[in-house]
């Protein structure tokens, strides 16, 4: 009680000081996308927000704007930390194709994990470190295919977005079951049968195909995808490797016929005469 008098302390005893507050941790551009990950991990990509990450730092928004420029750049912080968890392997000539379909999986279950993140992506060209890594490591994976430049760099596009077009669908799914457990498969399930009862003489063709349409599971699909994509690049670069060939044969025989009508010309004289 206040009213009561303190005790002295002896002359013998260190006198105690009294106890500080416990310091706030400082705010590092580290803390602010560990907070920012953390929403996105737990309410969603929606749910991120300046404003949110310094309320879960205890401090104000303009604090952040110290260490982040905008909501855009903490983005792309955010994106790089994540990439920074992508662990591709070393390129394996012989199993290149092999390769690049585990990749991918990875890549998709890496973004899946932070919920719909991986809409954050969509229209972002990669600058950052981890996602520069990511993007020499599918590079080189790409490469060990012996396939032309021109297909590699496009072909690491059309992965990139086929595998965050995955990872944003299943980490949506994934977020809309933690929100509502049991939701998803009741919507699946209430979609077959929906599905099923749709009359075979208005839709002769989608009601033909129901079995194999909700065949396998979602490894297996993402899996059929990577391997088309794959399968057709080593196509799509036999093919262009060949018309280029046939290009510079048509380009050589032509230089050679002419060659050979130049030969064959009757040679004129200064007169004008010929031989």
């Amino acid at each position: 009680m206040s009213d009561v008098p303190e005790v002295p302390t002896p002359a013998w005893r260190t006198a105690r000081k009294p106890a500080r507050a416990p310091r706030k941790p400082p705010v590092t551009a580290e803390a602010i996308v560990d907070a920012a990950l953390e929403i996105v991990d737990t309410e969603g990509l929606e749910a991120l927000s300046m404003r949110g990450v310094a309320q879960r730092l205890d401090t104000g928004a303009a604090t952040l704007y110290a260490h982040v420029q905008n909501k855009d750049e903490l983005l792309e912080l955010v994106l790089d930390r994540v990439n920074g968890e992508v662990r591709l392997p070393e390129p394996d000539p012989e199993r290149w194709q092999q390769q690049v379909r585990e990749s991918a999986r990875q890549i998709r279950d890496v973004y899946a994990a932070h919920n719909d993140l991986a809409k954050a992506s969509f229209g972002k060209v990669p600058t950052m470190p981890n996602s520069l890594t990511a993007i020499e490591g599918m590079l080189a994976l790409l490469k060990a295919g012996d396939l032309p430049d021109r297909v590699v760099s496009w072909a690491a596009d059309l992965l990139a977005l086929y595998t965050t077009s995955a990872a944003f669908e299943q980490g949506l799914l994934g977020l809309e079951e933690r929100r509502n457990p049991g939701a998803t498969d009741k919507y699946f399930r209430q979609l077959g049968e929906f599905f099923f009862a749709l009359p075979p003489e208005r839709f002769p063709t989608l009601t033909s195909m129901l079995a194999s349409m909700i065949e396998g599971d979602g490894d297996e699909r993402f899996d059929f995808g990577i391997d088309v994509i794959t399968l057709g690049l080593r196509a799509y670069a036999d093919r262009m490797l060949a018309e280029k060939a046939a290009e510079a044969g048509a380009e050589a025989g032509a230089a050679d016929g002419e060659g050979a009508a130049a030969t064959d010309r009757p040679a004129t004289a200064a007169d004008g005469s010929t031989n």
